[in-house]
């Protein structure tokens, strides 16, 4: 299972627009690759990720072999109520992992 970092704001006012982002760590193997026997590396990329706030779905991508390896990716959303960001991503070999983060909306 791949590891990931989170960033976004530990607080925020209600109706602010933040920043989240996430570094996975991951090899997005493309498939075209060979090891060091000259066998070629299967493909292995992550091809979702998925994020919700307080339940809600609020970001979506579909990844693909052109994406580098430990993808970074980042994205605004607007700070409605404190609670919990999920973050899902499954790879091709169907192994999934999560993350979460937490954010406190004052006023």
């Amino acid at each position: 299972m791949a590891l990931a970092r989170v960033q976004l704001p530990a607080s925020a006012k209600r109706g602010e627009a933040i920043e989240v982002r996430i570094a996975i760590q991951h090899p997005m193997e493309t498939g075209f690759r060979y090891d060091n026997m000259g066998k070629a590396i299967p493909k292995n990329v992550i091809n979702s990720l998925r994020v919700r706030y307080n339940g809600t779905e609020i970001f979506r991508a579909e990844l693909g072999s052109g994406i580098a390896a430990n993808p970074y990716l980042q994205f605004f959303t607007v700070a409605e109520a404190s609670g919990q960001f999920d973050f899902e991503w499954v790879d091709d070999n169907g192994d999934r992992g999560m993350e979460q983060a937490a954010i406190s909306i004052t006023g």
